[in-house]
């Protein structure tokens, strides 16, 4: 029997593990999400759901468990983690070839404005 008026129920430290867990299944699931958008070059939800991603991230990092996990959420951490990264991989081969294209288009216009301006006449 309970003799403490409380209503909250005491700590329960396996649900610590459940929690972090659950966080890196999210994290999954947007950088699942990620992926789709680079496919599918939508570039402005890929951002916003990299934003996303990074909130959770920060969430996860700030997260403290009282306990160990158990080895069964250990193996599922370790799973989840390796997904998580296998799709960031994928998710850069698609984004960087982007990301040169983009940096060599604008280092490409500031040298031809550059050019302009010093061979500009003055009339």
């Amino acid at each position: 029997m309970n003799l403490n008026n409380s209503s909250k129920p005491p700590p329960d430290d396996s649900n610590d593990g459940m929690q972090m867990i659950t966080a890196y299944e999210a994290i999954l699931t947007i950088t699942n999400q990620m992926l789709q958008a680079a496919k599918n070059s939508d570039w402005d939800k890929l951002v916003a759901l990299e934003h996303d991603c990074k909130y959770l991230t920060n969430r996860l990092m700030e997260q403290h468990t009282r306990q160990p996990l158990s080895e069964t959420q250990q193996k599922k951490k370790i799973d989840l983690i390796q997904q998580i990264l296998a799709r960031d991989a994928e998710i850069r081969t698609i984004t960087e070839p982007r990301m040169t294209h983009l940096q060599n288009m604008l280092t490409n216009h500031d040298h031809k404005r550059k050019l302009g301006q010093t061979y500009q006449t003055d009339t």
